[in-house]
């Protein structure tokens, strides 16, 4: 499978191509910051292309000849407010133009649908959420309604704070009561994989939890 990551220099998108590689996947690696990268283009797979997913640079040319197209960027603080919407609008209008149609995209566990339990540490965190980065649960929000309203073979993983270092190389998936746990990046990638290779949880947005 050829698998555009875009954000394949965070510390998701890092596990997750080199998990990739390792599982015999092609990886069209999409960054404003190629030196970031743990490989270059001489190894057998890879392909990088430089640009920016906010402005659009370089998002047709990853996303051409792709059978699958991932998105874990995140927000940083010098990150637009608007950086996950914005970049999953050119990524998605390019998967239209190029007839690419999976699509997996990471949110946090703080975006809610609608009528869903939530716990009570689920609860705190997302009053938290509202209180210390509302811009970046909107931003979150926002792209995964226009996700959904997308006509691709979309899934929307949510999960929770984001750890390293301690993978388990296992997860826990599906309707979860999520609080303040971490989730490894790692495990986190490897649920992105499984996704794509076994082709579940399309048009849905399961949570991701630690094992």
């Amino acid at each position: 499978m050829r698998i555009a990551v875009f954000g394949s220099t965070g510390r998701t998108g890092i596990p997750l191509c080199e998990q990739a590689l390792e599982r015999g996947h092609e990886v069209v690696a999409h960054t404003r910051s190629p030196e970031k990268l743990t490989f270059d283009e001489s190894r057998e797979g890879v392909t990088i292309v430089e640009g920016d997913a906010y402005t659009g640079e370089g998002v047709d040319k990853a996303v051409a000849g792709a059978d699958a197209v991932v998105s874990v960027l995140g927000q940083s603080d010098a990150s637009p407010n608007d950086l996950l919407t914005v970049a999953g609008d050119h990524i998605l209008e390019a998967m239209a133009e190029h007839d690419v149609i999976r699509f997996v995209t990471l949110v946090g566990a703080g975006v809610r649908e609608e009528g869903e339990s939530v716990s009570l540490g689920g609860k705190a965190m997302g009053a938290l959420l509202k209180l210390l980065a509302r811009d970046v649960l909107e931003d979150s929000a926002d792209h995964a309604r226009r996700v959904r309203e997308s006509d691709r073979e979309w899934t929307i993983l949510r999960v929770p704070r984001l750890g390293e270092g301690d993978p388990s190389g296992d997860y826990r998936i599906g309707d979860l009561q999520l609080g303040f746990e971490a989730v490894d990046r790692a495990d986190v990638a490897t649920c992105i994989l499984d996704r794509l290779e076994k082709g579940d949880y399309v048009g849905a947005m399961p949570k991701v939890g630690d094992a």
